[in-house]
């Protein structure tokens, strides 16, 4: 920091031919210009002004210095005016992950407008249905179904809640009959989703007590949304999460079975790394993606 006010300190002395002037534009005392001026001459072995009665004059090497230096600085000037523009001006590109279903149902929807708020930033959206290691990776936001992280350098600001369902096409419930109990279940055709917490088992509770039922699917996948299109088609019932069909259900292509049952809640939540100064492209996805779920009232939608 000294050479950096070494440096000013020349320039402004350059520019005022006066050290008491450039001492006060930098907010020194007159003793410490003189000292940080003298420094830098020995520092580099060189005189670099003539001192007047009146004014203070560059010599040949000071005026060539003195180029040098502006140009210095003035790429130190924009260097940081362009860190703060993008502290407050959302730019660049913003790098966001999730699993596909809510890629597609909540972040494809919402980027038209978002891009026309903030033209400058470009939205990378990779589904993933693993977690990355947002310390390891470039991913700056990601969306996850878990209620905190290991690593207490990650922020996790919560989104919404969704209850997890089980549902069916018409046509299935038609041909095999509609489940009144848990272990009717026993009896039909599950589509589950392997990367649930304990997939093998379904913990149904009413009343307070909970029954713990081991399953095995008919059918396995890591998406949901394989799991969303074989439902679809009549092929069993499926377990999910409410945002991932909750359209489905809203128009009757799929129906809830064993509704008064509850299955264990999601919290949807955002992660990013935890930072004092969190980059404006970053904050106003936050924002925007919050305020968009408040004004759907989704979290009303998939707990009624």
């Amino acid at each position: 920091m000294d050479r950096l006010t070494e440096i000013e300190l020349f320039v402004r002395i350059a520019e005022l031919g006066n050290i008491t002037k450039a001492a006060e534009k930098l907010e020194l005392s007159v003793s410490s210009a003189s000292r940080y001026l003298i420094g830098l001459e020995t520092r580099l072995g060189a005189r670099l002004v003539d001192r007047g009665t009146r004014r203070i004059y560059l010599t040949q090497i000071g005026q060539e210095h003195f180029e040098r230096c502006k140009q210095l600085l003035a790429a130190f000037q924009e260097a940081e005016s362009l860190v703060s523009a993008s502290a407050v001006s959302p730019n660049g590109i913003l790098r966001v992950t999730s699993t596909a279903s809510f890629a597609m149902n909540h972040i494809g929807t919402i980027l038209p407008e978002y891009a026309r708020r903030y033209p400058k930033v470009t939205v990378h959206v990779e589904t993933n249905n693993r977690y990355a290691n947002l310390l390891d990776s470039d991913v700056d936001l990601a969306v996850r179904t878990r209620e905190y992280e290991s690593d207490s350098s990650i922020t996790v600001r919560r989104l919404a809640e969704t209850r997890r369902v089980m549902a069916a096409s018409p046509d299935y419930l038609t041909q095999h009959g509609i489940p009144r109990d848990p272990g009717d279940l026993n009896q039909h055709q599950l589509l589950l989703y392997s990367y649930a917490n304990r997939p093998d088992e379904l913990h149904l509770t009413r009343d307070r007590v909970t029954t713990v039922l081991p399953v095995s699917g008919a059918m396995k996948s890591n998406e949901g949304q394989v799991i969303r299109a074989a439902a679809l088609q009549g092929f069993g019932i499926l377990v999910q999460p409410k945002y991932v069909i909750y359209d489905d259900m809203v128009s009757g292509r799929l129906v809830p079975v064993l509704d008064g049952w509850e299955l264990p809640r999601l919290t949807i939540n955002l992660a990013y790394a935890s930072r004092r100064f969190v980059p404006a492209k970053v904050r106003t996805f936050i924002d925007f993606l919050i305020d968009h779920f408040e004004a759907m009232e989704f979290e009303r939608k998939w707990t009624e």
